[in-house]
């Protein structure tokens, strides 16, 4: 297959996920690379797009074991024509469950040809020095694997006859998916004597879920835990303080610690 052009369409609101599909961009050496970030809140409300003639990254986070219901949405919107494509999970350390394939399916029924497929890890989004689980990823050598995994894709390409295209690529994973857990809505809060109103946490909520005037307001239903605005506060004024949140943060801390490496899947 002679393609020299690619699309990286991605979710990341803390931007684990971008560079992980930046890297894997980066080593398919193509002429030309688009890159489209879904993160932004207008992008819910963005008209659907037709791919063809080039090849498509997807790349999504990991929530509970599921593709974010948010990058779910907005990847499905796109529509392949054929078009080949990689699908990619960035997830914190504990599991990616069926994501990798609730992923795959999405992109079959956009009308993609799923090629390959990956999970990568990431910076858990309850991390921080106290709880390091994947603290710091992805690393020089998560981003490195990434790099080499776009040369395979290249080279698997280059190769892929048309039988091969039309294969369903194996992942892991179970149908039907893991079921999503329920809670009650919580959000993370605004410590106001360390808030300097600077509206960081507001221009990096992917729900546009924070208002930044006199006080700092939270619509909480909307909250979906990403920790965009806590990784994002320069003063550290945004933390999540429910108790539920914080057992399953000192949970995964003691129980998920242990370095996890990517795995990559081919036609």
């Amino acid at each position: 297959m002679n393609i020299r052009r690619a699309k990286v369409i991605y979710f990341s609101p803390t931007r684990t996920t971008k560079k992980i599909m930046e890297d894997i961009a980066a080593g398919l050496q193509f002429e030309t690379v688009e890159s489209i970030d879904l993160t932004p809140p207008e992008m819910k409300t963005a008209a659907p797009d037709w791919i063809s003639d080039e090849l498509v990254l997807l790349g999504a986070p990991v929530y509970s074991g599921r593709v974010s219901p948010q990058a779910a949405e907005r990847i499905g919107r796109f529509q392949g024509c054929g078009t080949p494509a990689v699908v990619v999970v960035v997830y914190g350390n504990r599991g990616y469950d069926d994501a990798l394939l609730e992923l795959r399916d999405i992109a079959v029924a956009a009308g993609f040809r799923p090629v390959a497929g990956a999970a990568f890890i990431g910076e858990h989004s309850y991390a921080d020095s106290a709880r390091p689980v994947a603290l710091g990823r992805p690393d020089q050598n998560d981003l490195a694997k990434a790099r080499k995994f776009g040369e395979g894709i290249r080279t698997k390409l280059d190769a892929m006859t048309p039988l091969e295209a039309d294969a369903v690529l194996q992942v892991p994973g179970k149908a039907p998916y893991k079921e999503r857990r329920k809670g009650e809505p919580v959000s993370p809060v605004t410590r106001e004597d360390t808030c300097i109103k600077c509206g960081r946490c507001a221009e990096v909520c992917p729900e546009a879920a924070i208002t930044v005037a006199d006080t700092v307001v939270t619509e909480t239903t909307a909250c979906i835990h990403c920790y965009a605005c806590v990784k994002n506060c320069p003063t550290g004024a945004r933390r999540m303080e429910d108790p539920g949140l914080e057992k399953t943060a000192k949970w995964l801390s003691e129980n998920c610690s242990a370095r996890k490496e990517p795995e990559i899947f081919m036609q």
